[in-house]
């Protein structure tokens, strides 16, 4: 459970306050396109509606919400499945599971928001060569928030655990040998 305090609400809230404070921020979008140049020509605050998923894949599809809303309730009750059969034993995976968590909460309580229905996203980075993998962006990445950032984290953390676990049981049965 402390995880689940110390990491997976905390990030919950700061998803839900700075998503928020981006609404009044730039309350007109779209159109018209408001955003706030924080660094030129490498990172912005703007306000974009995401009703798909990364990417905006699915962006503007009308099941989209329905499909990722069952989504993410499928994945929080698998991982709480888990969680009770002690698949995360280690601190590396219980932080990843809550960074998951945090950034499944956050994104799903956009879509079921009474008259919102969309995800809010808000970081707009400019990448010298993000316009080489996705011509129509102007070196724009897809912009994204706090919650999309916790699930990539976690993404990160799994695979990094994996791969040490591997190395972990390699070094082993070497030594046996």
């Amino acid at each position: 459970m402390k995880y689940i305090f110390g990491i997976s609400i905390p990030l919950f809230i700061l998803d839900q306050l700075t998503k928020f404070w981006i609404l009044k921020k730039f309350p007109n979008v779209p159109p018209p396109h408001e955003h706030d140049v924080i660094i030129p020509g490498f990172f912005n605050l703007t306000r974009v509606h995401n009703t798909g998923m990364a990417f905006g894949m699915l962006n503007g599809n009308p099941f989209a919400n329905y499909i990722f809303g069952a989504i993410g309730i499928a994945a929080l009750t698998v991982i709480t499945i888990l969680w009770r059969r002690n698949a995360f034993p280690d601190r590396l995976s219980k932080t990843a599971v809550a960074l998951l968590v945090s950034g499944i909460l956050g994104n799903f309580t956009d879509r079921i928001i009474p008259g919102r229905g969309y995800v809010v996203d808000f970081l707009d980075f400019q990448l010298p060569f993000w316009h080489l993998i996705d011509k129509n962006s102007g070196g724009h990445f897809p912009s994204f928030n706090v919650a999309d950032s916790c699930i990539c984290i976690a993404a990160g953390l799994m695979i990094f655990g994996a791969v040490q676990g591997m190395r972990e049981e390699a070094a082993a049965k070497k030594a046996e040998a």
